[in-house]
């Protein structure tokens, strides 16, 4: 019998093994969690220890007086989820914490090395407060935020001071970067950027958004009741929260295609474009398909929906939903196509550009994200989007309209950017426009942009 590793050792491997700045944790994980029985634990330790690595070494720094850059990736992988644990999982035993990672280091890095960690997180502990106090009775200036309501207190200030730094304070506090948080605080104030910080640190919920084609929203809550699944319906939506991580592979009617997985900003934007009976639609950028089944359910498979992406692998994802959703008025088609003359398509009455952006709105799920940001790779991004509403326009009808949406909350890719394309096209008019910053409230949810575009 194959003896299961525990939760903490898949976690430790993984995070040695992964570079966030050039590698994706998720492939690296899943072959990894085959080894344990523990699979949701290992997961919300790596990927909360990558969110809040830079809080952590901060910490492991100052109080083990421990410079990260002199530690080999191994033991840091170890010492690193360990601090996560003691910091942001309060009611893990402390004691327990620090005999595994002990016993971990003595299996992957052998004796020599069972002092060293044993004293680096010793270090780290001593100087714990609180493990788990309310904010509104925490010291800002030496308390990590762990959701909206408590933090981990230490027993020294060691975060810059908020009144008088604030990016740097929410920088250090939420381990993302101080450009970024400075432009948040200029475009939305202190509040909201910390609260929209709070919300990328998360560990985002999931939601069921039922398939409308195949059943509807009672009949598939009823599915789940029976199933034990404890869920938590959305106010004003058809949505379902899963109260707990569970497996979507093996969810009640995953395999029968019942239902896709959406955050709530995402399932926004088709609900916006409003899809009609006798459309043509062009879902430019498709993969993985989730907005392709709300356009295809949106009109009661009355729509005819092209979908394509630029990356043929993703756009191979496009068409696993298509055929276990079993929709039918989906067309799937190779993004070169769409370059020929005269375009196969022809024109069509709406199109939903869903635009590769910075991810900033996603930092909670897109883990590696805050790691690779900078203003270089948004003015990237600007010049992808700008070249594919420019390619949008040129597929749309007189009288259609453009849906453009990212999941980023920067004016650069989003406002700013959708009036300088309107500008230099009389054509087009800009009729609706949202930005939703991400939320870690009870009905959490990502941040995102929709903006609704009319061709005359």
């Amino acid at each position: 019998m194959t003896h299961k590793k525990t939760a903490r050792v898949v976690a430790a491997e993984a995070l040695a093994r992964v570079d966030p700045r050039f590698q994706y944790a998720a492939p690296i994980l899943d072959r990894l969690l085959q080894q344990t029985d523990e699979k949701q634990r290992a997961t919300d330790l790596v990927f909360g220890t990558i969110r809040n690595s830079a809080a952590l070494d901060m910490v492991i720094t100052r109080f083990a007086r421990c410079p990260v850059e002199r530690v080999t990736p191994n033991l840091l992988s170890v010492i690193r989820a360990a601090s996560f644990e003691l910091i942001y999982a309060p009611t893990a035993p402390e004691y327990s914490i620090v005999n595994e990672a002990v016993e971990i280091t003595k299996a992957a890095a052998g004796n020599k090395q069972i002092a060293f960690v044993n004293a680096v997180l010793r270090q780290v502990a001593r100087h714990l407060a609180n493990r788990r106090i309310p904010l509104t009775h925490a010291e800002p200036a030496r308390t990590l935020p762990q959701s909206p309501l408590t933090g981990c207190e230490f027993d020294t200030d060691f975060l810059p001071d908020p009144n008088l730094m604030p990016a740097r304070y929410l920088s250090a506090a939420f381990s993302l970067p101080e450009w970024l948080l400075d432009g948040w605080i200029n475009d939305f104030g202190f509040e909201q950027t910390r609260r929209a910080c709070l919300a990328s640190n998360r560990r985002p919920s999931i939601y069921v958004n039922p398939n409308t084609l195949r059943t509807e929203a009672t009949i598939l809550a009823e599915q789940f009741r029976q199933a034990g699944i404890d869920f938590e319906a959305e106010p004003g939506a058809s949505m379902m929260k899963l109260k707990s991580p569970r497996a979507v592979t093996r969810l009640p009617g995953f395999a029968d295609g019942l239902f896709t997985i959406q955050d709530l900003t995402a399932a926004q934007a088709v609900r916006i474009l409003e899809p009609r009976p006798g459309w043509k639609i062009l879902d430019l950028c498709a993969a993985p398909g989730a907005k392709t089944m709300q356009l295809a359910q949106a009109a009661a498979e009355k729509a005819h929906v092209i979908a394509t992406d630029i990356d043929d692998e993703r756009l191979k994802k496009v068409k696993e939903n298509v055929e276990r959703l079993r929709v039918k008025n989906v067309t799937i088609l190779p993004h070169q196509a769409l370059d020929r003359e005269p375009v196969p398509t022809g024109l069509f009455d709406a199109v939903l550009l869903d635009a590769p952006c910075s991810n900033t709105g996603v930092l909670a799920r897109r883990v590696e994200a805050r790691h690779r940001i900078s203003p270089k790779a948004i003015t990237r991004s600007t010049k992808t989007q700008l070249r594919l509403l420019a390619k949008a326009e040129k597929m749309l009808r007189p009288g259609g309209r453009i849906c453009y949406t990212t999941c980023s909350i920067q004016k650069n890719e989003n406002a700013n950017l959708v009036r300088d394309f309107i500008s230099r096209s009389p054509r087009l008019e800009l009729t609706y426009e949202k930005l939703m910053l991400p939320s870690a409230e009870r009905f959490d949810h990502d941040g995102g942009y929709v903006a609704l575009i009319l061709s005359k």
